[in-house]
């Protein structure tokens, strides 16, 4: 398969991919038209040259399933960004300023634990890593995490208690 030939393939079967596209991409997604009809026209270069068109079926036929399928993968990867996006500023917000109700009771679990496991969860919950706390509490990196299960094991059992007696 030459140049010339697959621009006429182009050319003769733009408008098969475009509607299906517009047809199977969702509308808030259609920014990426050119993406997926690029994406879709490079795996039909790759499948022609490797000879994956099976002549049973007429190439736009073909063309259309692989836009099909790319504007169905356009989709589930546009929607896993914003849902990235979504839980990264939902992140932002809650680690805001203002302290939340969850984060006070969650301070006061943390400071009625035993100094080493309250001195090491309350520099994980500054933000500092493991390797860091452990070198500021001159402990080894082990003894952090070991130390930060055990201390979350101890605030899960203390409220699961005090469900209990609600």
């Amino acid at each position: 398969m030459n140049e010339r030939e697959f621009s006429i393939i182009v050319k003769e079967t733009k408008a098969v991919v475009l509607s299906a596209i517009e047809k199977h991409l969702a509308e808030r997604f259609y920014h990426a038209i050119d993406d997926v009809a690029q994406e879709t026209y490079l795996r039909a270069y790759r499948g022609l040259s490797k000879g994956s068109f099976r002549a049973g079926s007429s190439i736009s036929t073909w063309l259309y399933s692989i836009a099909r399928n790319e504007s169905l993968r356009m989709n589930s990867r546009l929607m896993r960004e914003e849902e990235k996006a979504r839980r990264k500023a939902s992140h932002e917000e809650s680690s805001g300023t203002a302290e939340e109700p969850d984060t006070s009771v969650l301070r006061e679990s943390i400071a009625s634990l035993p100094a080493a496991y309250r001195s090491v969860l309350e520099l994980l919950a500054e933000g500092m890593k493991i390797k860091d706390i452990a070198g500021r509490l001159g402990i080894k990196p082990g003894t952090v995490k070991s130390r930060a299960s055990r201390g979350k094991q101890m605030i899960q059992e203390g409220k699961d208690n005090n469900d209990e007696r609600d």
